[in-house]
C-alpha cells in the first residue's frame, strides 16, 4: 500500500521536483509558512506528523504521513520505504518535537543531519548544561534531581536565587524562580505536578536547578552550515524576564545592543552549537548578559516558535522559511542581510487561566500607526492557560517602524487596545 501523502507533481519539463519531509506535532504554528517557501523553491512536501500509533489506520485516508515520533526505528522504516519510491533530499523539524527524530532518521537514512546526541542536547536541559561544561562554555551552577526528591533537604546544596526547571519542556513551561526555601518548596511542587501530567510517572521525571542568571535577555536566530554559524537575526527581548515566571512577550530587531556586544553574543552562541554538537541547519538561541559575561539560556535545533518568524525578511524578499529549506536542499543561499525597517512581534501573553469567550479591540489594535497584523490564535470558548502550567500564546502582534524603539511602542500600544474575557472554568466536581 502507498503512502498515504499527497501525490507528486512534475515540473513543466518533466524533471521531478526535489522531496521534502517535514516533520512536525499536530499543533505547531509554523506549517503553513514553510508550506509557502516549498511552494515559491516547487519543492514537493511531505507532511509528517506526530501521531501515535495507534492512530495510524485513522490517520491514512488523510493528505499527511502518520509517524510515532517516540518510536524513531520505525518511523525510518516508514521514511526508508517513502525515500525508495522516490528519493528525499531534506528531512525539516519544524518544532522541537521533530528535532530528535530528525536526527536519528537521518542518520539512518545516510541522510545530512545533526548527530542525535547533538539533538539530543538541544532538547535535553540537563544534557545541554553537561555538554556546555565540557566544551568550556560558561554556565550556571547547576544539580539535577529526581522527582520524588523532598526540595528541603536539598536547601543546604544550593545557593540562591535559582530556578527551577523540567529538563525536556520548552517555552518556559514549569521554569519558576524562587529566592529561599519556602519558595523552593512551592516552585518544585508546582514544577512536579507540571511534569506528571506530561510523564505519567514519578520515576520518569527530573528537574533541574539551577542559578537565577541576572541581566538583559536576547534571542538570535542563526544558520549553521559544517559547524559554521551565520547570525540572521538578533532580537532584544525589553520587558525584563526576572521570574517567578519567564513568558516571553516582544521581540525587537535589529538589537539596540552596541556592536562589540552583539559580536560576543553571536561568538557565544557559535561556541554553544560546538559544544552541544550542532553542525546544521537552523538554531534559535536564548542568551543572557550582565556584568559577567553572556550565558547561554537555552539552544534549540530548529527555527523561532509560533508566527514570530513573519517579521524576518532577508536579501530580496526572502522569507526565513525559504533561506531554511534552500539550506536544507544544498541550494546556492541568498544575501542573508535583513532588510527594510525595524520590526517587532508580541506573543499576546494569557493574563489569566479559564475559558475564553470572547476578544475586542482588533481593529482598534490593527490601526496603531506602525503595525501591520494582529492574529488571535486561541480558540473561541476553549480553555487557555497562562504560564507556568500552559504552552500556547493568545495571539500575535506585529510592527515594524524606522527605529526598535518605534516598533516596540506599536506593540505596547495595540496591545493596550486588546481586551479579552476570559470565564472562570467550571469544575466537575463542582456540578
Amino acid at each position: 500500500m502507498r503512502t498515504p501523502v499527497e501525490p507528486s507533481r512534475a515540473r513543466p519539463d518533466g524533471s521531478a521536483r526535489p522531496r521534502v519531509v517535514f516533520l512536525a506535532s499536530p499543533a505547531t504554528y509554523r506549517t503553513e509558512a514553510f508550506l509557502r517557501a516549498a511552494s515559491r523553491l516547487d519543492l514537493d512536501v511531505v507532511r509528517a506528523i506526530d501521531t501515535p500509533a495507534e492512530l495510524h489506520v485513522e490517520a491514512a485516508c488523510g493528505a499527511f504521513l502518520p509517524l510515532d515520533f517516540a518510536d524513531p526505528d520505525a518511523a525510518a522504516v516508514t521514511l526508508a520505504r517513502l525515500s525508495a519510491e522516490r528519493p528525499i533530499a531534506a528531512l525539516v523539524p519544524l518544532d522541537d518535537s521533530a528535532t530528535l527524530l530528525a536526527a536519528h532518521v537521518g542518520a539512518a537514512l545516510g541522510m545530512p543531519h545533526n548527530d542525535p546526541d547533538a539533538a539530543l542536547a538541544a532538547r535535553d536541559k540537563w544534557v545541554m548544561r553537561e555538554a556546555l561544561r565540557r566544551g568550556g562554555v560558561p554556565t550556571p551552577a547547576y544539580r539535577r534531581f529526581p522527582l520524588s526528591t523532598d526540595p528541603m533537604e536539598i536547601v543546604g546544596e544550593i545557593l540562591f536565587p535559582v530556578v527551577v526547571k523540567p529538563t525536556t519542556l520548552s517555552g518556559s513551561r514549569g521554569v519558576i524562580r524562587a529566592d529561599d526555601a519556602i519558595e523552593l518548596a512551592a516552585a518544585w511542587e508546582r514544577a512536579r505536578r507540571i511534569v506528571l501530567r506530561e510523564s505519567g510517572s514519578p520515576d520518569e521525571g527530573e528537574l533541574l536547578v539551577e542559578r537565577y542568571l541576572p541581566g538583559i535577555e536576547v534571542a538570535l536566530e542563526g544558520l549553521l552550515t559544517g559547524g559554521q554559524l551565520q547570525t540572521l537575526a538578533l532580537f532584544d527581548k525589553p520587558d525584563p524576564l526576572e521570574g517567578p515566571f519567564f513568558e516571553e512577550t516582544i521581540y525587537v530587531t535589529p538589537s539596540r545592543l552596541p556592536e562589540a556586544t552583539r559580536a560576543a553574543i553571536s561568538a557565544r552562541t557559535g561556541e554553544a552549537a560546538a559544544a552541544l554538537g550542532l553542525r546544521e541547519g537552523p538554531v534559535h538561541a536564548e542568551l543572557r548578559l550582565n556584568d559577567e559575561g553572556v550565558w547561554l539560556i537555552e539552544m534549540a535545533g530548529r527555527s523561532i516558535g509560533g508566527l514570530c518568524s513573519t517579521i524576518l525578511e532577508f536579501g530580496a524578499g526572502v522569507s526565513l522559511e525559504e533561506l531554511i529549506l534552500r539550506h536544507a536542499v544544498e541550494r546556492t543561499l541568498p544575501a542573508t542581510e535583513r532588510i527594510g525597517e525595524a520590526a517587532g512581534v508580541m506573543m499576546i501573553p494569557i493574563p489569566k487561566g479559564g475559558i475564553l469567550r470572547g476578544v475586542s479591540g482588533i481593529e482598534a489594535a490593527r490601526a496603531v500607526p506602525g503595525v501591520t497584523g494582529v492574529e488571535i490564535t486561541a480558540p473561541l470558548n476553549q480553555p487557555v492557560t497562562p504560564l507556568p502550567e500552559g504552552a500556547s500564546y493568545l495571539g500575535f502582534i506585529f510592527a515594524r517602524a524606522s527605529a526598535p524603539e518605534d516598533a516596540e511602542a506599536a506593540l505596547r500600544a495595540a496591545h493596550d487596545r486588546l481586551a479579552f474575557r476570559i470565564d472562570p472554568a467550571i469544575s466537575l466536581s463542582a456540578v
